[in-house]
């Protein structure tokens, strides 16, 4: 009982120090997870996460059920499955051999746990059945993304082999705006699906992680 209640008061602590700022759909940021976005720092799962619930409940909402957007942890649980026949089951909620674009964040973590150091963007396209892997550091994740291109390939029901391509994509030009690169090319794939990226310049990038805070406060005052 003493244990319980130590770890409650920790745990409570812990909630204080850094408390939730916004529910939204199926994510949960704290207040941690919004300060990455507001200085150099890595993203992590749940920013990414959020901005994808984001993108399909209201940024996107009119592409309908053409679109998939897939969440970081589900993507790392897709690429680290070891039975198909469990993914396929686990997956088919999701209905991905129905849409038209999956778009997936690629973590360079080995395991099922969140972590990792890199971000890139996977998508596949149903109707030319290829995959395009977009990475702002010299296609650093691609063995990761084939990994998970060919996890999903049995799922998709194409019929026949995926072809596999690596994108043009901006360079980063530090080590902590790769996913920021992840959010922002698949805002302009969905805005624009054969738009050309040389627009995601450094300057840019960095005024995107400003309008997301903006429409995190958004979010937050309307909770209220």
């Amino acid at each position: 009982m003493l244990l319980f209640q130590k770890q409650s008061l920790e745990n409570l602590s812990g909630s204080r120090m850094d408390p939730v700022v916004l529910s939204y759909q199926d994510s949960l940021l704290r207040r941690s997870d919004v300060s990455l976005l507001e200085g150099n720092h890595w993203l992590n799962d749940q920013i990414i996460g959020f901005t994808f619930e984001y993108f399909a409940s209201e940024r996107f909402r009119l592409l309908g059920e053409s679109v998939v957007f897939v969440s970081p942890q589900v993507t790392q649980f897709i690429k680290c499955a070891s039975c198909p026949e469990e993914l396929a089951v686990f997956l088919d909620p999701l209905d991905l051999a129905s849409r038209h674009r999956i778009f997936l964040a690629v973590n360079d973590n080995d395991d099922e746990s969140a972590g990792g150091s890199h971000w890139s963007l996977l998508v596949y396209h149903h109707k030319s059945n290829h995959f395009a892997h977009y990475d702002s550091q010299n296609a650093s994740n691609s063995q990761h993304a084939q990994r998970i291109a060919n996890k999903l390939e049995p799922i998709l029901g194409a019929g026949t082999k995926a072809l596999f391509a690596e994108e043009p994509t901006p360079a980063q030009e530090n080590i902590y705006d790769c996913g920021m690169y992840v959010i922002s090319i698949a805002e302009a794939l969905c805005e624009k699906p054969h738009r050309a990226l040389q627009t995601l310049t450094p300057p840019f990038i960095k005024q995107k992680r400003a309008e997301w805070c903006k429409i995190i406060r958004s979010l937050t005052q309307s909770e209220l």
